[in-house]
């Protein structure tokens, strides 16, 4: 009986098949934009897939090439400008490909440790960006929840060490409005609670309405409060935390200090606008998402610790198995011992190769890209009678409404640019002084849209 593993003349055209697929896609500056279809005209489409007997390994790329990846979206297309986007280069993807094939068990040194050091080597790059003082560094997890989680794992595991009655409360803790729901998710994950601080007039938290309501706790929630998440970048606009005063208070409370930076992280590579990060130094913790915008495939988060040792007593586990590793070649930084998962893939990999190719100046140069964009589309939108900007561009995030608009008339225009294969730019709700509205959002990661596409996609509104 043939085994799963083995090598036959099929599996060779099928290998070959797959990696012509694989170049051709890598070198398409802009494929299709596709669109999703119900679960139930796929099935009658393609039928069941996975049978006992197995359709075969070429049906099933056939099936996967010609009728299911045209049923997603692919993030990477140059006119796919909503939620957070991401554009991987193509060293970065190529070198995906390598991380899989390479077979790397990456939570420990024993196991990883030549791919570690290049995830390593990568990492120092993203802690060098945030200033943090020496000594800080982090770990690649799967993406902004899981960093999120770590970071607050490891902080409360800290806040329950300093005083034994620690232990006793459920944890507590403070973030703005406008922070992602991630943050939310993750304290309902810990079994903390949360309390939600309401954004200054320019919609960010600061340190004088996060004083206020830490003094407006009651004596037993201030006892179990132990975190600040800032964000740095929300999700939907683009906003900074004011993250010097917050840093101020947490540092007069005796607080964590996290900021979420999970999208706008990037912009730390782009001079241009590094000055509205300041405070972002003194964080105990950080979450950036390489996978955002700094050209990642998907899934690779970070976390970065100003002290490391703090996220290893929280996070280290122990196995018997893992103790006769004694040889010195074995011993080395073990990713697993700073955030919530054992079990990982190198997902720092491709982002080491990315840099190691092109040099950190083609990421600031592509990152500053994306932040020149957002000021062309204000400027198109400012010029244009039938519409108007929101709030200023804040990082690569640009909101605007189509005047006369209603959340139908949104949605409709979404559906059928996206339909006609134009473009993908999706509504979203902006709320200011307790009113709610739909209107329109763009955000530039892919420095292969142009001002052309704007221009375009803008008309379509008329």
């Amino acid at each position: 009986m043939k085994s799963m593993h083995s090598i036959d003349i099929s599996t060779v055209e099928m290998t070959l098949d797959i990696m012509k697929y694989a170049i051709n896609r890598i070198s398409n500056t802009s494929p299709d934009l596709g669109s999703p279809k119900k679960e139930e005209d796929l099935l009658a489409i393609v039928g069941e897939t996975v049978t006992k007997d197995g359709i075969g390994g070429e049906k099933a790329f056939h099936m996967f090439r010609d009728v299911l990846a045209k049923a997603t979206v692919p993030v990477d297309h140059p006119r796919h400008l909503a939620f957070v986007p991401a554009a991987p280069t193509k060293a970065a993807v190529l070198f995906d490909l390598v991380t899989s094939a390479a077979s790397i068990h990456g939570a420990y040194w024993m196991t990883g440790g030549g791919g570690i050091f290049c995830e390593n080597q990568a990492m120092k790059w993203l802690v060098s960006l945030t200033g943090l003082p020496e000594g800080a560094f982090g770990v690649f997890t799967s993406g902004g929840t899981a960093a999120n989680l770590s970071a607050m794992i490891a902080a409360r595991e800290a806040w329950r060490e300093k005083e034994e009655e620690n232990k006793a409360f459920k944890a507590l803790l403070i973030t703005s409005s406008g922070a992602h729901s991630s943050v939310k998710s993750m304290a309902n994950v810990m079994d903390a609670d949360i309390v939600i601080v309401d954004d200054d007039d320019e919609d960010r938290l600061t340190g004088k309405w996060l004083q206020n309501t830490i003094d407006n706790l009651g004596v037993i929630d201030r006892k179990r409060l132990f975190a600040v998440v800032a964000t740095g970048g929300t999700t939907n606009a683009g906003i900074i935390d004011e993250l010097d005063s917050v840093a101020d208070v947490c540092k007069k409370e005796n607080l964590w200090f996290h900021v979420d930076a999970a999208y706008g992280g990037g912009a730390l590579a782009a001079p241009s606008v590094r000055d509205l990060f300041i405070g972002i130094e003194r964080a105990d913790s950080i979450t950036i998402d390489p996978h955002k915008w700094m050209f990642s495939p998907y899934d690779c988060g970070a976390v970065i610790y100003k002290d490391i040792e703090l996220a290893k007593n929280a996070h280290s586990q122990k196995g018997a198995y893992l103790d006769i590793f004694k040889d010195e070649g074995a011993q080395g930084f073990n990713p697993s011992d700073y955030q919530i998962q054992l079990t990982r893939r190198l997902r720092g990999l491709p982002l080491w190769f990315s840099l190691a190719m092109h040099g950190t100046q083609k990421y600031t140069e592509a990152i500053e890209r994306g932040l020149e964009l957002a000021q062309n589309a204000a400027k198109q939108i400012e010029a244009a009678p039938h519409l108007e900007l929101v709030r200023e561009p804040s990082l690569s995030c640009v909101l605007f409404r189509r005047k006369g608009w209603s959340p139908d008339d949104y949605r409709d225009w979404t559906y059928e640019n996206h339909k006609a294969g134009l473009a993908l730019v999706t509504p979203t709700k902006w709320t200011k002084n307790e009113h709610s509205e739909t209107i329109s959002r763009f955000c530039f990661i892919n420095p292969d849209t142009d001002e052309e596409d704007i221009k375009e996609i803008l008309a379509s509104m008329e």
